[in-house]
């Protein structure tokens, strides 16, 4: 996990969408267990208790349970559960902005197949080098 916080959401909130990013990411799997609350807070110099928000929000998901005594874990299907919920919100939310700037820059599916798979933009879409 980054150890850098920013000033745009609440610090529980950003170490569950660490979590969430692991999970997704395949750093974190079903079963797994979550780093205690007392290692997180102590390693990125924050109060156990925003720790546990932060967690708490995860159960609250469904995407982790507690286990009485031995910790926090993945749940089955979290992977699953939360692909569905990003990619509906990416679909709802990021989707139509993305849609508009490629409507208003005019670029056609292959320019943007071709940069995807390049990793940089097709030669139609470059600036021309400046003589």
């Amino acid at each position: 996990m980054d150890r850098e916080w920013n000033d745009s959401q609440p610090i529980y909130r950003q170490l569950r969408d660490r979590v969430v990013a692991m999970i997704l990411d395949g750093v974190l799997n079903e079963g797994d267990p979550l780093p205690s609350v007392r290692n997180v807070a102590a390693e990125y110099r924050v109060n156990p208790l925003t720790v546990l928000k932060g967690y708490q929000q995860l159960v609250d998901e469904q995407l982790v349970e507690s286990r009485r005594g031995r910790g926090m874990f993945i749940n089955t299907g979290a992977r699953n559960l939360l692909l569905q919920g990003e990619r509906q919100k990416f679909l709802a939310e990021e989707w139509p902005r993305v849609h508009a700037t490629i409507q208003r820059l005019g670029l056609r599916a292959e320019e943007l197949l071709d940069a995807s798979a390049n990793g940089r933009p097709s030669n139609a879409a470059e600036e021309e080098p400046k003589s």
